[in-house]
């Protein structure tokens, strides 16, 4: 379920970054209407609006994630890899010779302005902060490079899943990894934004489809930010609450033990629109090893089956209904059956975003 576009660049080729923010205001009577739901609820539970809406998603990094490295030509002409066997692919570059880090662009720029070759990375590596001694190449452009790949940004499309009564958010129901290195990204923040569905490549057997959608990152589109990448789900706070959620209805959350084998309906807007589709929960696992596949389900609505052939990348975070409760969220589809696919427990969403 994650399909995610993502951009690399080597140290010495220059990048450009993409700047948000603004301004945005807050729905009140929506977060008066929303205590005073919460307040009347029973202990245990909570009342949240459902999603199904697609959103744009760009992450950023906490500091500059390593790939890898590359041989690179010295002005001896003979090949060096100065990284090689010190950097680690998950690493992410915090600082170099003790100044800041936070994107590619510094770091370009503070491999372009080297004047030895004595060079000390720190990296944040499983959480700690690591001081890494090396020796940048100098090159014939006379310029020290240091032949390491990095990223610092993740973009994407996906589906939130709730907004509680504090306009904080989940969505997509399993974390953003990255592509290359499939560890779960340490982000620094990042923002949601305004998309439309064009189109939908239907899945077949061995062959997940997914859902297009134009996403354009400037100001204008923003709806608020991302805070937490977690294994399951992404979170962060709504600004632009009517922008994204036409319908406020708020709806109470299940505990895992009220989720039952049999009928629940997925919403979504694979068709382009928020519509509720059929499905059928055939397993409810309570001991899942993997936290975001404690639901199986098949998909059994027709419309849904002759749009996407069933569930589709993009839909992660579709909210599972059932018995007019939130139970749960789509988290994964099956490669070989793109009608059957995982979910996960609402409740260990919940987890994530602070009660207010």
């Amino acid at each position: 379920m994650r399909k995610y576009w993502y951009r690399r660049i080597l140290i010495m080729i220059a990048t450009f970054t993409v700047a948000v923010g603004g301004s945005y205001y807050l729905i009140r009577d929506f977060k008066e209407q929303m205590k005073q739901e919460v307040s009347a609820d029973t202990a245990g539970t909570q009342m949240v609006i459902p999603g199904g809406m697609p959103i744009g998603i760009y992450l950023e990094t906490e500091g500059v994630m390593v790939l890898g490295t590359e041989a690179i030509d010295g002005i001896d002409g003979m090949p060096h890899e100065p990284a090689e066997n010190l950097v680690t692919p998950g690493d992410y570059i915090i600082a170099m010779d003790g100044e800041e880090i936070r994107d590619k662009s510094r770091l370009v720029e503070a491999v372009e302005n080297l004047e030895n070759e004595e060079v000390i990375l720190t990296v944040l590596r499983s959480g700690e902060a690591v001081d890494l001694k090396m020796r940048a190449v100098l090159c014939e452009d006379h310029h020290y490079k240091l032949g390491i790949w990095v990223r610092d940004n993740a973009q994407g499309l996906g589906t939130i899943t709730f907004l509680n009564a504090g306009s904080q958010f989940g969505a997509l129901g399993h974390g953003i990894h990255d592509v290359d290195t499939n560890t779960l990204i340490e982000t620094s923040g990042g923002t949601v934004y305004e998309t439309s569905i064009k189109d939908v490549q239907k899945g077949t057997s061995g062959s997940p489809g997914g859902m297009e959608g134009i996403i354009i990152y400037n100001n204008y589109n923003v709806l608020g930010s991302i805070t937490k990448n977690t294994e399951t789900g992404i979170y962060g706070k709504i600004d632009r609450i009517d922008a994204l959620f036409g319908d406020q209805t708020p709806m109470e959350t299940a505990k895992k033990e009220e989720i039952e084998e049999g009928p629940a309906v997925i919403r979504c807007a694979v068709e382009g629109e928020v519509k509720e589709y059929e499905i059928r929960i055939t397993k409810v696992d309570m001991g899942a090893k993997e936290v975001n596949k404690g639901i199986i389900l098949e998909v059994t609505d027709q419309e849904l089956l002759e749009a996407a052939g069933g569930i589709v990348q993009g839909m992660s975070g579709s909210p599972i209904i059932q018995n007019g409760k939130l139970v749960g969220a789509v988290t994964h589809v099956f490669v070989q059956d793109s009608s059957k696919g995982y979910g996960i427990f609402i409740e260990n969403m919940l987890e994530n975003v602070e009660s207010s």
